[in-house]
């Protein structure tokens, strides 16, 4: 439930990336542009990439659709409202993209992703602005746990007060990870973050969840 009660529509929410002038649609943008980079960064070989709370892939879809490199890229979307996931599956098939996985799944329980890692690129955006600041903290520590050594982490986040940006920005680099880059958009809240992790980790995936939605209305 969120404000007053009122559960957000998932679906609804998504209607903004038609608005090119909208702070989603130009968040969406530098997602894309380093998405198409870190693809190149993971290569040579098969590049794995996963996406949580992946929403109807707009970025993933949008980017491998016209990517010299997409041949060598399997994707795994983590999706848990059913809408969306269909959305998704349908962008997916439209754009010819076979290797691009769609599940319906809690995506912050990693046993439902389990078989997918360990990603070269991780996608963490749309998480981060709708769960707790431990559940945020928790997914960063857990990070290096999905990630194969050199792994990009693209992360997203809005800047309202208090702006936690600056500590989700450390908790990656106390987590392994090196800060590639940090853009906050001229207009609006929202900022998009990059990480590459440094070296190979021996952590183990986490039992339990990574985080837990909060509606907001």
């Amino acid at each position: 439930m969120g404000q007053n009660g009122v559960v957000r529509d998932w679906v609804d929410w998504h209607q903004a990336y038609a608005d090119p002038a909208s702070g989603l649609s130009a968040r969406l943008r530098i997602v894309q542009r380093h998405l198409a980079r870190a693809i190149g960064r993971a290569l040579p070989g098969p590049v794995r990439l996963v996406s949580l709370c992946a929403g109807q892939g707009h970025d993933v879809i949008g980017v491998l659709r016209g990517h010299p490199l997409r041949h060598h890229v399997t994707a795994v979307l983590v999706e848990a409202d059913p809408r969306n996931a269909a959305l998704a599956r349908s962008r997916a098939a439209a754009a010819g993209l076979d290797q691009v996985q769609v599940r319906q799944a809690d995506a912050s329980r990693p046993a439902t992703f389990a078989d997918a890692l360990p990603a070269d690129v991780l996608l963490l955006c749309g998480i981060f602005g709708n769960v707790s600041d431990t559940d945020i903290e928790r997914t960063t520590a857990a990070a290096p746990a999905l990630c194969a050594p050199g792994a990009t982490v693209i992360w997203t986040r809005h800047r309202r007060p208090p702006d936690l940006t600056p500590r989700i920005r450390a908790w990656f680099t106390n987590a392994g990870f090196a800060e590639i880059a940090f853009e906050a958009l001229d207009t609006g809240l929202a900022a998009v973050g990059v990480s590459r992790l440094r070296h190979a980790t021996r952590a183990a995936l986490p039992a339990g969840p990574l985080f837990t939605f909060r509606e907001r209305g």
